[in-house]
Order: C-alpha cells, then structure tokens, then sequence
C-alpha cells in the first residue's frame, strides 16, 4: 500500500481555496494567515505531483482538470471525516450537527416545514440549513455541495442524481370564482382551449404545465407568465386567466381577498412526483439518512390519514 504524506488539514485549506477562487477568501473562511493557505496547497500538490490550482495575478484562482477531478472527490470524503468526528464526539448519543437541505421555491410552503418538523421532532440535535433555489440551481447545489438533499419535483433528473419519493403533487386547472366551469368538479383541458393561460413560469416548471396542456391537443394561449405562485393565483382570481398547478393551498382564498375553484382534470395526466434527491454514488450522512427516513415516514403516516 502506497503512504500518502499529506495532511487532512492540507485537504480542508485547498478545498476552501478552490472552492473560493481565492487564497485571501480562504484565509479569512477559515482564519489562518494566507501564506498558510498558499505553502498547504503548494505541499498537497507536491505530495500528490500534479499541479491542482492555477494561479492568476489578480484574478484569483482556477482549478485545472487534474484539480477539478481531486476537488469533486474530496468533498465527499471531507463530508464523512467531519461526521467520523461527530460520531467519535457522540457514540451512543443522540445525532446531532449540521446538515443542508435545497429546496424547490414552490414546493417551500407545502412540503418542507413538515418534514423539518418531523426530523426534529425525532432528531433535535440535527441543525438544518434550508437552500431555496429553482431546479437547475438545485441540481448544482447538489453538484457542489452547497446542500447533501435537495426536495424538488423528479422531473427532469440527470444520471448523476438519486432520488427518493416523498409525495406526489397532481395537476389541477385553477378557475375564477366566477367562471364558467366553476360549478363543475372536474373539466377535461380541452374545455379550455379557447381562454387566455396564466403560466407559472419558473425553469423546468413553465415548459413542463405546457407540456401537459399540448397534451390535451392545443398550445395554450398564455396571456401571463410570472413566477410567482400567489401572484398566478391572484390573476385567476381576477379574470385574467385560468391556470395549472400542482400544489393546493388550504384556502381558495387569495391574498388580496379574491377567490378561486380548483377542478380535478378528466385528462389521463400522470401526477409529478415530490423527491428527496442525492448525487448519486455519494454515501449520505447520517444525519441525511436519518432525514430521509423521517420525511418518508411523516409521507406514509400523512398518505394513511
């Protein structure tokens, strides 16, 4: 077997520095002089003979190919010698630290204060950070490690990413109080092919709602898109549209006092599923294990209600 000579703290002071294309951000990150920062990662790559940084006067610092390889695999390896530590510092005790969790911005309000509340319930020691970003932004927060879970919807999933069921979330067209179809139940989509759309346009979201509409055999006319899921449902409310989502808040009510209908679709649509997503051949921590277990058991027991 082959020694290796080079320190755990030498791993930590150049993962910093690449991580921030910066020797001073490192220095001031972690608290120790630069000049530390620059003589570990010039010892690391010594030890290890490949160059790992490139160095730009007054640009900061770039990973080269070699460098990008070794600094994908030694986030994770920093992730468990963090927790190793832990589990040293607490055998036979209770889970505790830090862990990150992204989330999807719209799935926020209906699904992640359950299940944070569901871990901590059964894990207080665990301290959760939440990351509230859109679908492609979650996908590199997981890449990077800005997060080790991230609750978004399981479409659109690359290889590199794992995935867990959580929930499933069913579209539903979104009426006026006052329309036409209010008084119905459920609509076929196609009874909306003449009406102007509002479109909740966030990445990955806006192309897939049209998607299931173009199903139906039209292109939708959308006369509004925002992102923003209230202000969706304040258009509907006021005539300007009808729409389709899949979350339901509790209440018809929106926020500036007006009213709308959900109605079931007739159409065949499969619902989205609501993941807990990993990169894939990353082993999760313990303290995600357990969030995961958790959210999928408070899943079952809501489903069992």
């Amino acid at each position: 077997m082959t020694e290796v000579g080079f320190t755990l703290t030498q791993l930590r002071y150049f993962a910093a520095a690449a991580e921030l294309g910066s020797m001073t951000a490192a220095s001031r990150q972690l608290m120790v002089s630069q000049s530390a920062i620059s003589t570990a990662v010039a010892q690391l790559e010594k030890e290890l003979g490949v160059q790992l940084l490139l160095r730009h006067h007054a640009r900061g610092l770039t990973l080269t190919a070699a460098g990008d390889e070794f600094y994908r695999e030694l986030r994770s390896y920093l992730v468990h010698t963090t927790e190793l530590a832990e589990v040293a510092r607490s055998a036979g005790q209770a889970l505790v630290g830090d862990l990150a969790v992204g989330c999807f911005t719209t799935l926020g309000p209906f699904e992640l204060p359950r299940l944070l509340a569901a871990c901590e319930a059964e894990h207080p020691g665990i301290r959760i950070a939440v990351v509230e970003e859109e679908h492609a932004a979650l996908k590199q927060a997981l890449r990077s490690g800005r997060c080790e879970l991230a609750l978004m919807y399981g479409y659109d999933l690359d290889d590199d990413i794992d995935h867990v069921r959580v929930g499933v979330a069913a579209p539903y067209v979104l009426v006026a109080k006052g329309h036409r179809l209010a008084r119905r139940k459920r609509v076929a989509l196609k009874d909306l092919a003449d009406e102007p759309m509002v479109l909740l346009d966030l990445p990955h979201s806006g192309p897939y709602l049209e998607r299931l509409v173009e199903s139906a055999g039209f292109h939708p006319e959308i006369r509004h898109r925002t992102s923003g899921f209230e202000t969706v449902r304040a258009m509907v409310a006021n005539g300007q549209g009808w729409s389709l989502l899949n979350q339901r808040p509790a209440s018809n009510t929106t926020y500036d006092g007006a009213e709308v209908v959900p109605l079931e679709i007739s159409d065949r649509l499969e619902p989205v599923e609501v993941v807990l997503a990993s990169m894939k051949g990353v082993r999760l921590t313990s303290r995600a294990q357990a969030f995961v277990r958790s959210s999928v058991r408070e899943t079952r027991k809501r489903a069992g209600r």
